[in-house]
């Protein structure tokens, strides 16, 4: 099951967020749909011929952003993939949350990695592969 269509999330510096999310977006494999001078897109929107695929929409909000535990989870295709965002994230002004490993207290595989954008959000990137 594929549950979330498209997921956008705020931040109060949108020229800071383009370097962390390029770079995370990139490792991942998602490209670049559009750069707006208010928002920036990654991946694909589903249209009625292509119902699995995911967007993501970086955009401008001058709100504070204050400590919660909301988080935005990312699927990898490979562990070394989960390991490239998370040097590509800390590269690119995103503060480590978590290094890459398994967390077997989810299940024997689960493999991530958390970090923390240049506004506060909490992201994260996951492969539930054995290897």
């Amino acid at each position: 099951m594929f549950l979330l269509d498209h997921v956008s999330i705020g931040v109060p510096d949108l020229q800071q967020a383009r370097a962390f999310y390029d770079a995370i977006m990139s490792a991942l494999g998602a490209p670049k749909v559009y750069d707006r001078s208010e928002a920036i897109g990654y991946g694909e929107r589903c249209r009625s011929n292509d119902t699995q695929s995911t967007f993501l929409a970086i955009y401008l909000d001058p709100s504070n952003i204050e400590e919660n535990k909301r988080h935005w989870c990312f699927k990898a295709a490979s562990r070394a993939q989960v390991d490239a965002f998370y040097a590509a994230g800390l590269a690119s002004g995103g503060r480590a949350n978590g290094a890459p490993g398994l967390r077997t207290h989810y299940h024997d595989h689960y493999y991530a990695a958390f970090l923390i954008d240049p506004a506060g959000n909490r992201v994260e990137a996951v492969c539930h592969e054995a290897i």
